[in-house]
């Protein structure tokens, strides 16, 4: 397995990782679209996101780390592939999470006033639900989930 490296056009926050994103510009966004460089891509509070397609001879299981829009799009035009949502315990640790990475209050505000419509989204297009209540745990169920969905499809 490994974990596919998303494209953003947004700007790296303060503290964030170089390498938690390919930050790119909009125009070199929009070129990479037009010469079909992602499975998906969207574009989400004015920012575009995008999974790059990865080396068709390259056999190893792919994790994304998308949004709801991504996982809708991959679901639809990868419908074999899981789907697990990752949620928060509540919409204060949500928030709490958002601060504490530096997110400004206008993100916050916007994200929290649609978090509820996009949990019930999530959960219904989500093969898999595993609530983040603790890392420790989360990460014991996901790879649980995925030991399981592998061992299914042999």
């Amino acid at each position: 397995m490994k974990l596919s490296r998303s494209w953003t056009t947004r700007p790296r926050r303060v503290g964030e990782s170089h390498d938690a994103y390919v930050f790119v510009s909009r125009l070199e966004f929009l070129r990479a679209i037009d010469e079909g460089k992602f499975l998906e891509w969207a574009e989400y509070l004015g920012n575009l996101y995008g999974t790059p397609a990865p080396d068709p001879a390259d056999q190893d299981d792919l994790i994304l780390e998308i949004d709801l829009q991504g996982a809708k799009s991959i679901k639809e035009n990868y419908p074999s592939s899981l789907v697990i949502a990752i949620e928060p315990p509540s919409l204060k640790e949500l928030e709490l999470r958002m601060r504490s990475r530096g997110d400004s209050d206008d993100h916050v505000s916007h994200r929290l006033a649609i978090a509820e419509e996009e949990i019930g989204l999530a959960r219904r297009l989500a093969d898999e639900v595993v609530v983040n209540d603790d890392w420790r745990s989360a990460v014991v169920a996901i790879a649980k989930i995925i030991t399981q969905k592998r061992a299914a499809r042999r």
